[in-house]
Formats: C-alpha cells, structure tokens, sequence
C-alpha cells in the first residue's frame, strides 16, 4: 500500500495496479482524450510517463492495460457531464 498524497487523495506513487489512480491521472493530463481511441501502445507510454508512476514498465499486461483504460473512460464520461 503506497501513502496517499494528502492534496489529491491519490497515491503518491502510481503502479500497474493503481488503476483508478492511473485513470484520473490520465484524464487530468489527456482532458480531450477520448480513450477508448487510445492503442495500448500509446496508453503504455503515457503511463509509464506519468511523473507519478514508479511502477516496472515489464509488468503491465493487457488486462492491465484495460483496467486503466476503462477507470480512465469512467472519469472521461464523469467530466462530459
């Protein structure tokens, strides 16, 4: 369990299983991003690319992968609104 950064309740440090996290960090980076458009290639870069992530670029797989997209595309449709 990583601490939790106390201005955004987020952790502090990011890896393949903070999904959610990732999601949002995604969103607050990509606003205009549809990311169901996004390839997973892409979507790996821009995570390993998050200040924040600290997790081994090795280790993501593609159920990983999906599970950001989507918390990712959850918080994307959340800001349409």
């Amino acid at each position: 369990m990583y601490r939790k950064d106390p201005d955004t309740d987020m952790a502090a440090e990011l890896t393949w299983d903070d999904a959610e996290d990732v999601g949002i960090a995604l969103a607050d980076k990509f606003p205009e991003q549809n990311p169901l458009e996004v390839r997973f290639t892409d979507l790996h870069r821009y995570v390993t690319e998050l200040p924040t992530f600290t997790g081994d670029p090795k280790l993501s797989t593609e159920g990983k992968l999906e599970a950001i997209q989507m918390a990712w595309y959850e918080e994307f449709q959340d800001r349409q609104e």
